[in-house]
């Protein structure tokens, strides 16, 4: 299970280019069908506009598609996917509406304003680091809440808000493989009181 760099939520970026407006949309979309809902929401949105191209990839399946919308061929969506490429992101879809401004732009034209508009809005965005992830679940008596704190932390852990009742309950994000140390850690921290709950590993920013 590799770590992968994707974005978080959506970005926007808008580009002019002899009159010709390239509107780009960054999303992330970890399924086709993610990625096609955004592609629908961003035509609907455009629904007067010439072209509306796009590109995407995504980790499943190594799956990719880019669609010229009209556009001659290899001047739109290949350059929109080149500029996820050429970020290193997975699971990102990137549309580009572009409203017509009347000058012909020639194939050289329209190659390099899809390229900066689609560039554009994935500069905007925030990216993140997935990779495989576990949960980590455990409860400590209060006497030990600080020491058990510092285990998971020095196990690079992202902590949630603990749970104080009759003992502390303690949930953690942490990279998978990094939970190994902290079971037999937490037998001898507690002498086998707290026995950490671990889940399956899954994708997760971290």
């Amino acid at each position: 299970m590799e770590d992968y760099r994707t974005i978080a939520g959506r970005s926007t970026a808008e580009v002019e280019e002899k009159h010709s407006r390239f509107i780009a949309v960054a999303a992330f979309a970890d399924s086709e069908e993610k990625a096609l809902a955004v592609l629908e929401e961003v035509r609907a949105a455009h629904r007067t506009a010439r072209h509306n191209v796009y590109a995407y990839v995504l980790r499943e399946a190594s799956r990719t598609r880019y669609s010229d919308d009209g556009e001659p061929a290899k001047t739109a969506g290949l350059p929109v996917l080149d500029a996820i490429r050429h970020a290193g992101l997975t699971d990102c879809i990137v549309v580009v509406t572009r409203y017509f401004g009347g000058i012909l732009l020639g194939t050289g034209g329209l190659v390099r304003a899809y390229t900066e508009s689609a560039s554009a809005a994935l500069a905007a965005a925030k990216v993140v680091t997935v990779r495989a992830c576990v949960r980590l679940s455990v409860e400590v008596d209060y006497a030990l809440y600080e020491r058990a704190v510092q285990l998971l932390q020095g196990a690079g852990a992202r902590l949630d808000e603990p749970m104080f009742t009759d003992r502390v309950a303690l949930s953690a994000l942490l990279p998978a493989g990094a939970e190994l140390p902290l079971l037999p850690a937490f037998a001898e921290l507690s002498r086998g009181a707290a026995v950490p709950k671990v889940s399956d590993p899954f994708y997760a920013p971290l």
